[in-house]
């Protein structure tokens, strides 16, 4: 697979939430992009608040176009947040630089988009995605 098809996102958005409810996380909102930022896929719980929307896309967004997953943007803002801080202005403030945000890559290891997820605390958010993106066949990079 060398992009993300529009059943494999809704198979990665369906799983992430069927994780999340059933270890009963708070509601939660998934985006999927492709290999260029673009949105592919959105969906948020029933009780997921509407401006969940945008922290989603940009975790997404971000991962793909500094090609580093959430956890390691906000170790990357503590460590050189000017770096992060120029980054997301170079991008239209469009990054959300924390854990929750993944890469997506194909078995051969090709980047093929990215997945954001929000609503619970970041280790949920995590564990959420990465069921997610298994159950699709691909490899989370967080």
């Amino acid at each position: 697979m060398n992009k993300i098809s529009l059943d494999a996102a809704r198979l990665m958005i369906r799983e992430t939430l069927s994780h999340a409810a059933k270890a009963k996380m708070k509601p939660l909102s998934v985006a999927v992009v492709d290999a260029g930022g673009h949105l592919i896929a959105f969906e948020r719980s029933d009780g997921a608040p509407a401006g969940r929307f945008d922290l989603a896309r940009g975790k997404a967004y971000g991962s793909v176009m500094l090609g580093m997953g959430g956890t390691a943007q906000r170790d990357r803002a503590e460590a050189q947040a000017y770096f992060i801080g120029a980054a997301n202005a170079a991008y239209g403030g469009k990054l959300v630089p924390v854990p929750g945000g993944f890469i997506v890559r194909n078995a051969a290891g090709d980047v093929v988009g990215g997945v954001g997820v929000t609503g619970d605390t970041s280790e949920n958010d995590m564990a959420a995605g990465e069921a997610g993106i298994l159950a699709a066949g691909l490899v989370p990079e967080g």
